[in-house]
């Protein structure tokens, strides 16, 4: 009876080492995966959710997450909307686990679009919006042209379309000083 004893205590001590050891291979690799995720894989887990965006000016924009891309994000407000780029966002609340896992390193990149392509369209739309840039200064107008690395916001007022006679000037903007381009939800969401 007490060989039987010793040999339970024996074999229940192994099996408690081996799902150990399994438990601490299982954390190290869970760890692994989150190491690879990036914030944009994170927001992707978070389609149609509603985040605060904490930007890099001191502001915040609330609204559901609509869309994800290379280097931005697009959120809803109501009739409102917000482009905000990746680089101006210094936190985000609302986010939980969740997480649109990184592509397959041996497979085709995804194909995600970037601040420039995004921006694009708006002055494919020639909708009227409201830049806001480092430093907190608003460049209100329609945006003309988007380079690889800057656009062109022809500055006229709200109620006028864009016309030569309503644009008082042509002000460039490089992305890296984009804090939020907000419009309306028709346009950017």
């Amino acid at each position: 009876m007490r060989w039987e004893d010793l040999f339970a205590d024996l074999e229940a001590s192994v099996d408690a080492e081996d799902r150990a050891e399994f438990e601490a291979e299982v954390a190290d690799l869970a760890r692994a995966e989150r190491a690879l995720l990036s914030l944009a894989d994170r927001l992707r887990g978070h389609d149609d959710c509603t985040l605060t965006f904490h930007l890099a000016d001191g502001d915040e924009v609330t609204g559901r997450l609509h869309d994800v891309g290379r280097d931005w994000v697009a959120v809803a407000a109501g009739s409102r909307s917000a482009l905000v780029p990746l680089a101006a966002v210094v936190g985000v609340d609302g986010l939980t686990r969740a997480a649109q896992a990184p592509p397959d390193p041996d497979g085709p990149p995804p194909l995600r679009v970037g601040l420039g392509t995004a921006l694009r369209v708006l002055a494919r739309d020639r909708a009227y919006v409201r830049v806001r840039v480092r430093g907190g200064a608003v460049v209100a107008g329609t945006v003309d042209r988007v380079g690889a690395d800057h656009l062109d916001v022809a500055v006229h007022p709200a109620d006028e379309p864009r016309r030569a006679a309503a644009v008082s000037r042509v002000r460039c903007v490089p992305f890296g000083a984009v804090v939020v381009v907000r419009g309306d939800a028709e346009h950017l969401a």
